[in-house]
């Protein structure tokens, strides 16, 4: 018995819908979700996997039917009939990809407002504090020496820069933050990149932990303003709002936590923002996303989401580690000691790579 057309159609619909269902949401694809922003991003990319995946087995499985159905048999040397269009075809496949495209971009902005991208007064009510992005203590010295010295083909000017940081350490707060307008005019207003705050739920509530972030040639500074501590890495809690305020001292960097589903610019003279909330503990790894010089693939730093517990236990360690801060300690460094090798247990706890350092020094 023959099968008629619109069954053997109906049965492959089926099929496709059920494989591009069961792909898009086990492809594995995607690493770990460590935040609440995480799984409604998850959802939006599980939407479009499934799209995509029944589109290309369909658009496949019609070249390859076609090319094996149509193909020119032996001894067939007959042109193949002409084809003049299907007006009703036509509109079915400009309709339906007109349909995708439009729910896509609609759920795209949907997941967009809800992780707190969108909001169209937050670049002009959103103030840079030229006081709560300094890095204090050992961090600022530390930075100014790298920031200041990057590898160059313009020696004569990063010596001079470099000359002016190791004179007054203390004075290394955000690069470039004297060449913003308001800056100068009125101290403690900047100019604000375009952020990715707060949830609608969340819209207007002050964040439960603050984290300034500095991007340099070639690593990531980390001051929590509410303790002073300034650190190499970045510990966060668990199931509590982060924000995190972050510029850059030289060349535009990029804050990416591939596990975070987040990514914002860093960019000198700004400040951006981005707020998330952890909800996997784990060790992950923060990626400069931004192409920023010859080293950038080695600018990496890590990020450790753990217990309420243990992130007070840290904090605590830190404030002890920090009694002695480097100003005080390059006061006593032996001559014989090179920059490098004098700062090397700073930057290894940084985790600074010590052939940066190198290059940083010669």
């Amino acid at each position: 018995m023959k099968i008629p057309s619109s069954i053997w159609t109906l049965l492959i619909g089926i099929v496709l819908t059920l494989v591009s269902f069961w792909y898009g949401q086990n492809h594995g694809l995607l690493p770990t979700a460590a935040t609440d922003e995480a799984v409604l991003v998850d959802g939006l990319f599980n939407a479009m996997m499934i799209v995509s995946t029944g589109i290309f087995l369909l658009v496949e499985g019609i070249l390859i039917y076609s090319a094996f159905k149509y193909r020119r048999r032996a001894g067939d040397n007959e042109d193949g009939p002409p084809v003049e269009g299907n007006v009703p075809l036509e509109i079915l496949w400009t309709a339906i990809p007109a349909i995708i495209v439009l729910g896509i971009s609609v759920y795209s902005f949907d997941v967009y407002n809800e992780i707190g991208g969108f909001d169209p007064h937050a670049i002009h009510e959103a103030p840079m504090n030229q006081e709560s992005m300094k890095m204090p203590g050992h961090g600022t010295a530390l930075a100014a020496t790298l920031s200041d010295t990057p590898p160059s083909t313009e020696p004569n000017l990063n010596q001079e820069k470099s000359d002016e940081a190791m004179q007054d350490p203390g004075t290394a707060e955000v690069r470039n933050a004297d060449q913003i307008p308001q800056l100068r005019n009125a101290p403690g207003v900047g100019i604000v990149a375009p952020t990715i705050g707060g949830s609608p739920e969340k819209a207007g509530k002050p964040p439960e932990l603050r984290v300034n972030v500095t991007g340099l040639q070639y690593a990531w500074i980390f001051t929590y303003p509410e303790t002073g501590i300034t650190t190499g890495e970045m510990h966060v809690p668990i199931g509590r709002e982060v924000q995190i305020n972050m510029t850059a001292n030289d060349v535009i960097h990029a804050f990416w936590v591939p596990e975070f589903r987040l990514k914002q610019d860093a960019i000198p003279g700004r400040q951006s923002e981005i707020r998330f909330t952890p909800k996997k503990a784990g060790d992950y790894t923060l990626i400069c996303a931004e192409l920023c010089g010859p080293y950038h693939g080695a600018m990496r730093a890590p990020v450790v989401v753990e217990t309420e517990e243990a992130f007070d236990k840290w904090v605590q360690e830190q404030l002890v580690a920090s009694k002695q801060p480097l100003n005080q300690a390059v006061a006593v460094n032996p001559a014989e000691l090179s920059p490098n090798e004098f700062l090397a247990p700073y930057t290894k706890d940084m985790g600074i790579q010590p052939e940066i350092l190198h290059q940083v020094h010669h």
